[in-house]
């Protein structure tokens, strides 16, 4: 009787691990949405010879193109182009619109402490931490322009500036220097392509005069120029560690630090049991700063920020900085307790904020983007693996090995062109053309080459992206058929990609 007995209750606890390993495959791979649809927008088909015609007025460049005739994916950027909760749309309802120390900002600063930690949290109304900016390359502009102030001949190291962060800093004359992974280059997976190079890093602090030219560190996370690998905790710890021993600070690009979070818990050893919240404020205990743009990890169609750890190297190293950044806010934004938001953006930011963290919708979130790409990776399409979090990137240099195309021919631009008019997808070519630059008449190419596919968030279902994904095989499997393009204006202009005007070469 023992024995039967024992063997049922042995059969129940199976099934029950059973059950529980399921109920965890479905969380991890997003088979169940961690949501319903309250709200859609209707759109209306374009014909092929409507795009085409919008395209060339545009001049091929994809960032000119009218939205409103991008009957596909429109995977140019996840940047403020998300969904947002019903939560969020009910906090707008709410909105508190008075000019000084509206509800929002407190609501702010609130869930920015529960978020990533106590340590955060600023009891000295007179050295205040949060400052707030409409988006954010307005506070990497502020930041850095006064960063560019205390000295000359300035370096700021980094896993991988993005554009317009680059762009920031090159523009106060600091040198903006990518110590990318060695992993990032190689074809074989990796967990944590996007770590910095920390051997790179000790050499160029080894260098005294150097060392004194580095008013902080930089890490990216996840690491968007980089193909949008995540960043390790061990690499977070060590280059903490080693930029705390030379008195730098280190400072966080903190745009999608939920799903860096969420690759740490699914990839680094130790971390599997614990939570996301928890994992974030971990990351977050390592750095004294950081810049954001609400626009990704903040389900927010605009916001950004710079928050300072209070006690930290950054407010022990640069105390007369904290007014001038006040300054700057009040002359370029609005009052330090909106900074060019409307209440109702900071209450719904600060619900927005609350829900990132959700190790459901982070699952269904960071799947989604896995299963696209996996599409492309089963036709033999070269993609950068493993996937990041928020985008899949295709790798230029592969795709067009054998072709006899150039870089100078830039085929990326031209494959991003007759994927919008022949299909109605737009993705966006960040390689060459984006980080390349034109010097003494020659052109000096990026370390990676890629065109991202950018997937909003709460936006897309898998059948939209399956569609675009069966486009992109298409232009693949007739990739000698693709041209290149010559650039018919803004060839030596700053951040180029924006503005320039290309045409197909015949």
């Amino acid at each position: 009787m023992r024995g039967k007995g024992f063997g049922k209750e042995k059969r129940r606890t199976d099934m029950r691990r059973e059950r529980e390993i399921f109920r965890r495959f479905q969380e991890e791979t997003g088979n169940r949405r961690p949501y319903r649809n309250a709200i859609v927008r209707m759109r209306k088909s374009v014909p092929t010879r409507v795009r085409v015609k919008a395209l060339r007025q545009a001049g091929l460049n994809v960032f000119l193109y009218p939205a409103a005739r991008v009957d596909g994916c429109d995977l140019l950027s996840d940047s403020g182009t998300g969904a947002m909760t019903t939560a969020q749309w009910a906090e707008l309802i709410e909105g508190d619109e008075s000019y000084g120390s509206n509800e929002g900002y407190f609501l702010l600063r609130e869930q920015l402490v529960r978020t990533f930690g106590e340590a955060w949290r600023q009891k000295d109304p007179r050295r205040p931490n949060l400052f707030i900016f409409h988006q954010g390359r307005a506070a990497e502009h502020a930041l850095f322009t006064i960063i560019g102030k205390t000295g000359n001949n300035l370096i700021i190291p980094s896993n991988g500036h993005f554009d317009t962060t680059g762009a920031n800093i090159e523009a106060n004359a600091i040198t903006a220097v990518n110590l990318f992974s060695k992993e990032l280059k190689q074809r074989r997976d990796h967990p944590f392509k996007g770590d910095m190079d920390v051997g790179r890093l000790r050499t160029l602090l080894s260098e005294k005069k150097q060392k004194k030219q580095i008013p902080l560190v930089f890490l990216t996370i996840t690491n968007n120029t980089g193909g949008g690998q995540p960043v390790s905790m061990a690499n977070i710890r060590q280059v903490s560690r080693i930029s705390h021993r030379n008195d730098i600070p280190l400072f966080f690009d903190a745009c999608r630090f939920a799903e860096n979070a969420y690759f740490i818990k699914q990839r680094e050893r130790g971390y599997a049991k614990k939570s996301i919240p928890a994992i974030v404020r971990e990351m977050f205990s390592h750095v004294d700063g950081f810049t954001v743009s609400w626009k990704k990890d903040g389900l927010s169609n605009m916001g950004g920020s710079i928050v300072l750890r209070p006690g930290g190297l950054f407010m022990k190293r640069y105390p007369e900085l904290l007014e001038q950044i006040t300054d700057h806010q009040i002359l370029t934004e609005g009052h330090p307790t909106y900074g060019g938001l409307t209440g109702r953006d900071l209450k719904a930011l600060a619900r927005g904020i609350a829900t990132i963290t959700d190790e459901g919708y982070l699952a269904h979130r960071v799947g989604q983007v896995a299963r696209f790409g996996e599409r492309l990776q089963r036709a033999g399409v070269p993609v950068l693996t493993p996937f990041g979090g928020h985008a899949v990137y295709l790798d230029m240099n592969r795709f067009f090995e054998g072709t006899g195309l150039a870089r100078e021919d830039y085929p990326g631009i031209a494959f991003t062109a007759l994927l919008l008019g022949s299909y109605g997808h737009r993705l966006c070519e960040l390689g060459d053309f984006a980080f390349g630059r034109e010097k003494d008449g020659k052109q000096e190419f990026p370390e990676v080459n890629y065109v991202r596919a950018a997937i909003p968030r709460l936006v897309y279902e898998d059948q939209d992206l399956a569609a675009c994904a069966d486009a992109i095989i298409s232009l693949y499997r007739r990739r000698e058929k693709i041209p290149g393009v010559v650039v018919t204006y803004g060839r030596d202009k700053t951040l180029r990609h924006f503005k320039a005007q290309f045409r197909l070469r015949t």
